[in-house]
């Protein structure tokens, strides 16, 4: 992410690019998808507006001088303490903390610089982004206002939007709108084929309604010739949700119309094995084996997380062992499993020796691998070597995302790391990292309990700004810090700002 209050006013950047960075902060309420594509210099000013006011209350001014017990651990990594130029003469100590949403006036001005090219159309992946976070947000209508807009242009509403769009009315519970959505795509330009059906019903599937990917199959199949993959989505979806008659019937479909169940379908059906009934996993790798399918790294994945999950651990290194007997190489998500499974079973030295030992098979970590380790030290409150462990995805150029810094955002709040808090949110915003309600639920909680309520207030007012209503929970956690502490003035503006959160 660009750090634009670095960037000198005759910088030109790329509109395009900060509306992307607008964008993580949620679509506004308009009437229609056209005036809300053109509105973002009125609808920023307004954002900064309020974002101004918040600056100047209280809990933004005040800084809160630092404890001794507050001091930062002197066997922190050199990378992540501030540099001496960075502090001013007179400046107060703890004065570095900066909520994000400071950095927006500048932004703005950038905005504006972009704004006065010639010629800026918007393309077809900006328009994509945009249906996606219109539908996360569930502003359906506005979503396909948009799309109504994008079919207007030669090639932009293609099978990716589509797939967005049934993907997010899935998530939504909107089965039926989704399935909808699949038999209109025709009208605007995108084949209605195999492959777009396939993505249909997986969206079905992974948002919780194997029923309606089996009522869309039957609909459909007699105009679209399904595939293997068509059966193999249904029948982990029965798995999943441990039907297992069902996943049976459509195995029988399967073969009945000429296809051969593959190692995919077997270990959708280890995936539902009972816990600790291990014969059960024997015998279907056997019957796998029996029609030419040797376990791939896949369905050794699956075995390796449930033995983990049933706390076998010693099985679990019999897996690993059985593989290399195979010749079956560990990818990066066998790794990942392991390293899980040794990390919660507290062999750390295993783990980490797991962990060495990726980068000389030839396995390169990836963020989920170093998220779980960075968890497990966080959680620990193993300081450094959280820490260590992000400076060592950013030497192996593996980005970070919202799962790597919740837990240590979390680690420092209860630590009473400021400072190395303030680091860590500038480090996310240089990441094209965005705060989301979770964590910034996690940071109003944790600050409010251990004592940094102006820290917390500021970071409760940013929620709001940024269109998001904060829990009850958190809200009455506050609330309550506030009241002991006798903050009584900072209580009714907190309760001032949760009364507007909740206006429609």
């Amino acid at each position: 992410m660009t750090d634009y209050a670095s960037v000198p006013p005759h910088t030109t950047l790329d509109p395009e690019r900060f509306i992307v960075e607008l964008l993580k902060c949620g679509p506004p309420v308009m009437p229609n998808a056209r005036l809300w594509l053109n509105s973002y210099r009125q609808d920023y000013c307004n954002y900064i507006s309020r974002v101004n006011a918040l600056l100047h209350n209280a809990f933004c001014t005040v800084a809160e001088p630092l404890k001794p017990n507050d001091t930062e651990s002197p066997e922190l990594p050199n990378w992540v303490k501030l540099s001496g130029k960075d502090k001013g003469a007179n400046k107060p100590e703890d004065d570095d903390f900066v909520p994000p949403s400071q950095r927006v006036d500048t932004s703005f001005r950038i905005l504006q610089v972009g704004e006065s090219q010639n010629g800026i159309k918007h393309s077809p992946d900006l328009y994509n982004l945009m249906v996606d976070n219109l539908g996360k947000t569930r502003k359906f209508e506005i979503m396909w206002e948009l799309v109504e807009e994008m079919k207007m242009f030669e090639n932009y509403v293609t099978l990716d939007t589509m797939t967005k769009i049934m993907r997010r009315l899935a998530k939504a519970g909107k089965y039926e709108d989704a399935i909808d959505a699949f038999e209109k795509m025709e009208l605007f330009g995108v084949d209605k084929d195999i492959t777009a059906m396939n993505r249909l019903i997986d969206a079905l599937v992974k948002q919780g309604s194997v029923e309606h990917a089996e009522r869309a199959y039957f609909k459909f199949k007699e105009h679209i010739r399904p595939s293997s993959q068509t059966y193999n989505v249904l029948v982990h979806g029965w798995c999943k949700t441990r039907q297992i008659d069902k996943a049976k019937k459509t195995v029988d479909e399967m073969k009945a119309n000429g296809f051969r169940p593959d190692s995919v379908t077997y270990t959708s059906f280890i995936g539902l094995l009972p816990r600790k009934d291990f014969r059960k996993v024997d015998d279907t790798l056997e019957e796998m084996e029996k029609d030419g399918f040797r376990p791939g790294v896949v369905t050794y994945t699956i075995m390796m997380n449930a033995f983990a999950k049933a706390k076998e651990i010693t099985k679990a290194l019999d897996i690993y062992e059985q593989m290399k007997k195979n010749n079956c190489s560990p990818d990066v998500s066998f790794y990942n499993v392991f390293i899980s499974a040794l990390s919660r079973a507290g062999r750390l030295k295993d783990s980490n020796a797991v962990f060495e030992d990726m980068s000389k098979q030839g396995v390169t970590p990836n963020v989920s691998t170093y998220n779980t380790l960075i968890y497990i030290a966080a959680n620990n409150l193993q300081e450094e070597k959280a820490l260590s462990l992000l400076m060592k995805m950013e030497e192996n150029k593996c980005k970070p995302d919202i799962d790597t810094y919740a837990p240590l955002l979390k680690m420092c709040c209860r630590l009473k790391r400021m400072k190395v808090l303030s680091f860590l949110l500038n480090h996310m915003f240089k990441n094209d990292v965005s705060v989301d309600p979770g964590t910034y639920s996690l940071l109003v909680s944790r600050l409010g309990r251990n004592g940094k309520l102006d820290r917390a207030c500021s970071f409760f007012e940013e929620m709001v700004v940024k269109g998001f209503v904060p829990m009850d929970c958190t809200y009455e956690i506050l609330i309550k810090e506030l009241n002991e502490k006798g903050m009584l003035k900072e209580k009714e503006r907190i309760e001032e700002v949760m009364s507007r959160a909740k206006q429609p």
